[in-house]
């Protein structure tokens, strides 16, 4: 395997009588596609929570580029190149598509919050905005209103605007939910992309999506994963499929699956 960006070493989590990160170990090398899955309640979320600051785990490591960063805090996490795209910020709805990124670009650098003036006039801020865009498809919608986006591509503005920080990791927790089969289709045409550039763990309900993209899969039940591997290795695997392929399986499909975060 290639050098790790990411190393989780027995992460642990508890809340009251439920274990929700059960010494959880993982690694993900730089620039593969690593996806996440699992049945609604799996701890996935937790997880993710857990990479990002938000939620402090009981015992465990997390080291990110060697460095342990399991104390480390959320902004200080985004500094050193850890994103997740719907944490970055909450979107301003009256706000143009390329405002919200430039807005992003404005915060991870650090610039005084004069908020959205300068972020509308100053090309430093802008140019790494429509940059984003362009990567994530969204170059022709750059001075559309947030209002007048679908819901597909607002999630693809949210992962634009987590691009626009330069992360080195891309953490995406069900960025398909909810979307129709034409924008599910854009999106796995747009995380395809992205591939190889950095290194992103997805988390997601879509077993088409998860299978077309990932370079390997992990499955997550009642906090432990209990497989990983390729997707081939996956997809063979007897206890995943019990414990959870089989019950995709069973799932009126369309093209996605839609549930819950877990």
């Amino acid at each position: 395997m290639a050098e790790a960006l990411l190393e989780i070493d027995a992460l642990t989590k508890r809340f009251g009588g439920v274990m929700a990160s059960d010494a959880i170990s993982l690694a993900l090398s730089r620039g593969e596609l690593h996806a996440l899955i699992g049945p609604n309640g799996a701890g996935k979320t937790t997880l993710i929570g857990q990479l990002t600051g938000e939620i402090a785990p009981d015992s465990g490591r997390i080291r990110f580029e060697a460095r342990d960063v399991t104390a480390l805090p959320v902004y200080r996490r985004s500094q050193i190149g850890l994103a997740r795209s719907f944490q970055i910020a909450s979107l301003f709805v009256e706000f143009t598509a390329l405002d919200n990124v430039a807005l992003a670009v404005q915060a991870h650098a650090g610039h005084s919050f004069r908020f959205w003036r300068a972020a509308r006039c100053e090309p430093e801020l802008r140019a790494p905005a429509r940059d984003a865009l362009l990567r994530v498809g969204l170059a022709a919608r750059a001075d559309v209103p947030v209002t007048a986006l679908s819901h597909g591509e607002r999630r693809q503005l949210e992962i634009a605007m987590a691009l626009a920080t330069r992360p080195r990791l891309l953490l995406l927790d069900e960025p398909m939910a909810g979307m129709g089969p034409e924008e599910s289709a854009r999106l796995v045409e747009t995380l395809r992309q992205l591939k190889g550039g950095l290194t992103i763990l997805l988390v997601e309900h879509d077993m088409d999506a998860v299978f077309a993209l990932a370079d390997r899969i992990s499955v997550l039940v009642y906090g432990r994963i209990i497989a990983s591997g390729d997707p081939a290795a996956i997809r063979a695997d007897a206890a995943v499929r019990e414990a959870y392929l089989g019950e995709q399986d069973g799932v009126r499909r369309e093209g996605r699956h839609e549930a819950p975060h877990g």
